[in-house]
């Protein structure tokens, strides 16, 4: 048991809080029990991982353990004074692992009979990014396109609110041009969020290939989807803001496909 956060492979895992020491290692943390199983479950390899039984959960069976165990991950086990030092987040329940960095191509994604994409553009805020992975995630899409990302992909903020779906659902990163030119070679109706639009969400028909496409929370999508876009809808607002939280407006787009194609 490691009881001193000196230990040089303690102070190594804290410095991947850092998006530059992220891009260097090709590595990032995975912290959370269900976090971590649902990225195991959909094939990430951590390398590594601190654990800490005092902290676990009483719910919390040791069949996680067991399986990283026989997938030859290093196992090491820390105090309650180390883990709280290698935890980013509040209240941790003792799990913490190393794993490496993913890559994220377009051709890797695998549109099925009637593709479901949601594209996000340029997004600023990682949180926004994991909430909709959740919605994302919730809403069964054959992937999520990120256009021109600010975000890195390895910040712990993405990881904790996604609830461990940034490794479930499938991920593509592309300039806004590489994925418009996608989208078309796969046939795929781009459908643009946008307070200017005419039509409400509720109007378009979004039963066949689609793809929904939202924008940077302070500028909205840029001129290229807007004019690229097949069809612009809004969501109606009553109050005296001009428009919704990003990852707020993508999961009520993303649910109205769900409804279109469930009546069907």
């Amino acid at each position: 048991m490691i009881t001193s956060p000196h230990n040089p492979k303690v102070k190594q895992a804290i410095k991947l809080r850092e998006r530059r020491q992220r891009e260097s290692d090709g590595l990032m943390l995975v912290e959370g029990h269900d976090e971590l199983a649902l990225a195991v479950e959909s094939g990430l390899a951590p390398r590594l991982l601190f654990y800490c039984p005092e902290l676990f959960a009483t719910q919390q069976p040791a069949l996680l353990l067991e399986r990283l165990r026989r997938a030859s991950v290093e196992l090491i086990e820390v105090d309650r004074r180390v883990f709280e030092k290698l935890a980013y987040r509040e209240n941790p329940d003792g799990w913490l692992a190393v794993a490496p960095l993913v890559k994220h191509e377009l051709a890797a994604l695998a549109p099925g009979p009637a593709p479901f994409f949601i594209v996000a553009e340029a997004l600023e805020k990682p949180g926004n990014l994991g909430a909709i992975l959740r919605s994302a995630d919730a809403a069964g899409v054959d992937g999520l396109i990120l256009c021109d990302p600010i975000i890195d992909l390895g910040n712990p903020n993405v990881v904790r609110p996604s609830r461990g779906t940034l490794f479930s659902v499938p991920l593509a990163r592309a300039t806004s041009e590489e994925a418009l030119l996608w989208l078309r070679q796969q046939h795929v109706t781009v459908v643009a969020a946008t307070p200017e639009a005419t039509m409400l969400y509720t109007e378009a028909d979004l039963r066949g290939p689609v793809a929904i496409a939202v924008g940077a929370e302070s500028t909205g999508l840029s001129p290229l989807w807007r004019a690229a876009a097949n069809v612009s809808v809004r969501i109606p607002m009553m109050g005296r803001v001009n428009s919704l939280n990003v990852a707020t407006s993508a999961s009520l787009l993303l649910y109205e496909v769900v409804r279109q194609r469930a009546k069907r």
